[in-house]
């Protein structure tokens, strides 16, 4: 009976690490991109409701102002 020789290699190969560490990094890049994409666009939704909210407080004010003054 001769021996078989097994010359199948198990394992990865150099290259193909490099490539799924590059891919893994260019899916972080587009995902970073568009996570501060998406903080920018939330900090101006807040700056613009913060002042929708000092205005409406004002407006309430005086509102109340006249309800007292009508003696409520």
């Amino acid at each position: 009976m001769m021996k078989r020789i097994n010359n199948q290699k198990k394992g990865f190969t150099l290259i193909e690490m490099v490539l799924v560490i590059a891919i893994i990094v260019i899916l972080a890049a587009v995902m970073v991109i568009s996570v501060s994409g998406y903080l920018k666009k939330a900090s101006n939704v807040k700056q613009v409701v913060s002042s929708g909210s000092a205005s409406f407080s004002s407006a309430n004010k005086n509102i109340n102002s006249d309800f007292i003054d009508l003696g409520y």
